[in-house]
């Protein structure tokens, strides 16, 4: 069984209507939920080894869901169609890409941003991170590399386009507003670190950029907040040592500073929450940031203007 709940998010606070149960008929343990970007599918994962994709009309999914089978690279070509040159063909979906170059456990895929083109990030269990990015002539070139010795956990995409401007002025050193693309993303890992990778366009490779620290235990998941080109980057981190890190940094010369959420406030300054933290997600605006806890539980936070960050809602997942 899973919840999906609908947020509105006017400018003073957050509020989450009421979780609406969805039978998703999985045999075993549901690793992720997402929706698409309007809001109208839903997919899940498990470890009964399918893919389960709703269609979801007013908050509710609706009628049976599509069976993928096999952790693999899908796209819908609509029912009634052939096969393409990828293969296998279920329910309107052709499996496009077999990805097999990790040795132990994908934990976590992500999309590039959509202007920099079908590029896909995967942490894995063997401490490696690779990318693939797929050509307009059905190839996939493919970049593997280490990144955290003992697991790769989870992997987020930076926003695609980056202010080179002055905070305080909005123009970079030449006097003008600076906008350049960028690829980059953040990866967690069981050595309790966050490491920042940017890919150098001279060398054609990813390269490690920053590393942060400040968890005491596994790094469950990491997330990079939209912010639509504008100065300062966000990044949550959240950990089995159950608590969630905000990552600050005003502008691109500036150095990462690091603060954490404070579950318990008003009664105590205790940054720990009731359990391990497992996921964090930013709103689409990136004002927003939701966190899943081991003890059932969602809350929704937002930063208050020089009061740090606060709880604005909180309920059973």
């Amino acid at each position: 069984m899973l919840n999906i709940a609908s947020s509105h998010f006017p400018k003073s606070t957050a509020q989450a209507s009421k979780p609406v149960p969805v039978e998703t008929q999985h045999e075993d343990m549901i690793h992720d939920a997402q929706l698409d970007y309007y809001g109208k599918r839903l997919a899940t994962c498990s470890s009964d080894k399918t893919i389960r994709i709703f269609n979801v009309v007013k908050g509710e999914a609706k009628g049976e869901p599509v069976i993928l089978k096999g952790v693999f690279v899908w796209k819908e070509v609509g029912t009634g169609q052939g096969k393409g040159s990828g293969g296998e063909l279920q329910d309107g979906w052709e499996r496009i890409k077999e990805h097999t170059l990790h040795t132990a456990s994908v934990n976590s895929i992500a999309w590039a941003p959509y202007d920099l083109g079908p590029i896909l990030a995967c942490a894995s269990s063997d401490g490696k991170v690779s990318v693939l990015s797929f050509q307009n002539d059905g190839s996939t070139d493919v970049s593997i590399f280490p990144a955290h010795g003992t697991g790769a956990n989870a992997i987020s995409w930076a926003p695609s386009v980056v202010s080179n401007a002055n905070p305080s002025t909005g123009r970079s050193s030449q006097g003008q507003s600076s906008i350049s693309p960028q690829k980059r993303f953040v990866t967690a890992g069981s050595d309790n670190l966050i490491r920042i990778w940017g890919y150098d366009e001279d060398a054609k490779k990813w390269v490690e950029e920053e590393v942060i620290k400040g968890h005491e235990d596994w790094v469950r998941d990491v997330a990079w907040a939209p912010n639509i080109g504008l100065p300062g980057m966000y990044i949550a981190s959240a950990s089995q040592d159950r608590t969630v890190l905000i990552h600050t940094r005003p502008s691109p010369s500036s150095p990462w500073s690091s603060s954490p959420l404070l579950p318990s406030l008003p009664t105590s300054q205790d940054p720990h929450f009731p359990d391990a933290v497992w996921r964090v997600s930013w709103s689409l605006a990136g004002n927003i940031l939701a966190v899943s806890c081991g003890d059932g539980k969602v809350s929704l936070w937002k930063e208050g203007v020089g009061q740090g960050w606060e709880c604005v809602s909180d309920f059973a997942s």
